[in-house]
């Protein structure tokens, strides 16, 4: 594994990203104490403490986010509803829905969208080879006209946006492995053939209306969104087959010039809003593979921008493994619940999960291959 210049952004304001104080997702009132959202500080922030702690932050490029301009949100989002988010702003409220924010909140999201942004610009303006972008608020969720799911502003998709405007990018996959459909980021492509968007999920869960194999693009854009909704119960070994058996072939099948995934890590074996069973080390062999893709089909461009991941105490390790297979540098920090986690039976794939995943393999014929210049 060779090393590379990995770029890594992470700003303290992602911490001050206020959810408010129900239970969950709820808001608090009536039988609802007031607790503490899923989405807490600390679901992103101790990922950020470990890579300092650990000092593994020495081996990284710093890149410091700039904040998304309305031009660059605009790209994606209607104009009516970047006004009314703006209108929230000093009181805070919901976006749409399940995308709360406290009062003067509207500057954090666009800090999370702009560190997506910038990126993307370090990679391909060869500032660095790859880059994690740690944000907070996630954005796979945001629609063009709304807020959903925890997200307010479509982070990644702004982001490939301003690869394709700026950097002249013809082909972009955007591959998202959140336990939740990337629902939003469907959204902003659906009719758009120039990019491919591929989602791997827990089936049905949120938005448990969306993320279904029949979604494959709009008029024009047939083949260029792929879903993979997974059953509950699904560990390394499912989502390793799912990223062999689709993802990866998608991506040699489009032949994209540059590649960015949803690191959502949601799907982590003790996460509260999924049921799946990743451990650290499958994310790190999802990462592996995609930045093997990256190397054989993109010059090794692509980038990681955070998506969800809700247990504060397990992100931190997943995170590391991640960033260690795009730098190609050990941190030497150790996941202690791989002690009893290697001998969960459901790290191996059943049949019923391998029934899905083939039956998700048939959507990659339909991928468009590019035209021969």
């Amino acid at each position: 594994m060779s090393v590379k210049r990995t770029g890594w952004i992470w700003h303290e304001s992602f911490n001050w990203h206020n959810t408010g104080n129900g239970s969950g997702f709820f808001a608090p009132g009536g039988h609802v104490q007031p607790g503490q959202s899923f989405d807490h500080p600390a679901t992103k922030g101790r990922f950020a403490s470990l890579v300092q702690a650990s000092g593994y932050d020495e081996q990284l490029i710093a890149l410091r986010p700039s904040t998304a301009t309305d031009d660059e949100i605009l790209r994606v989002h209607t104009q009516e509803y970047l006004d009314r988010v703006e209108a929230l702003n000093a009181t805070g409220g919901d976006a749409g829905e399940s995308a709360v924010f406290g009062p003067r909140g509207v500057p954090i999201a666009r800090l999370a969208a702009g560190a997506a942004v910038r990126a993307v610009r370090a990679v391909l303006s060869g500032e660095v080879d790859n880059a994690y972008a740690l944000v907070r608020p996630a954005g796979h969720h945001a629609e063009p006209d709304r807020g959903r799911g925890y997200c307010i502003f479509a982070n990644t998709s702004i982001a490939a946006r301003v690869a394709q405007s700026e950097f002249g990018v013809e082909r972009i996959a955007i591959v998202d492995w959140d336990v939740h459909h990337g629902n939003g980021t469907q959204a902003a492509f659906w009719d758009d053939p120039s990019v491919l968007t591929i989602s791997l999920h827990q089936e049905q869960l949120y938005p448990v209306d969306s993320g279904f194999r029949s979604e494959n693009g709009g008029p024009g854009a047939e083949g260029t969104s792929i879903n993979i909704p997974l059953p509950a119960g699904t560990g390394d070994e499912g989502y390793l087959t799912a990223l062999r058996q689709v993802v990866i072939p998608a991506l040699d099948r489009f032949r994209p010039d540059f590649i960015i995934v949803g690191s959502g890590m949601d799907a982590s074996a003790t996460d509260p809003l999924g049921r799946m069973v990743v451990t650290s080390e499958g994310f790190r062999a999802l990462s592996r593979e995609m930045v093997r893709a990256a190397e054989r089909l993109t010059a090794g461009r692509i980038v990681f921008s955070h998506e969800g991941g809700y247990s504060a105490e397990y992100v931190p390790f997943c995170g590391m493994a991640v960033l260690e297979e795009l730098s190609g540098i050990p941190s030497g920090v150790e996941d202690p619940y791989l002690v009893f986690m290697r001998s969960y039976p459901q790290l191996a794939i059943q049949p019923w999960q391998r029934e899905a995943i083939e039956a998700a393999a048939a959507l990659v014929e339909r991928v468009p291959a590019p035209v021969p210049a």
